[in-house]
């Protein structure tokens, strides 16, 4: 078992907080003395604190800056569609 303490600020991750749970990704913000403030994008991205010993069951890969590239550029294009179907109500 994992905890976000092994999480560097400023990377991206795939992580799985616990087993029957689907892949998740996350960025690690900011670090204090006992927490991480963290973004979790899912539909919407999600801004969270998590203490430093909450726990993860696996952490699959810290993304490089390639993939993050390529994430982004997918995840801004699906996002602009969503609210372009909203201005059209």
């Amino acid at each position: 078992m994992y905890s976000y303490s092994l999480l560097e600020p400023g990377c991206y991750y795939l992580i799985q907080e616990k087993e029957d749970e689907p892949v998740t990704l996350i960025k690690i913000m900011v670090e204090t003395d006992q927490c991480m403030y963290v973004t979790q994008y899912e539909d919407m991205p999600t801004l969270l604190w998590k203490k430093k010993n909450d726990p993860i069951f696996d952490i699959l890969e810290l993304l490089s800056d390639d993939k993050v590239k390529e994430w982004d550029a997918v995840y801004n294009d699906s996002q602009d569609a969503y609210y372009e179907e909203e201005d059209d109500e």
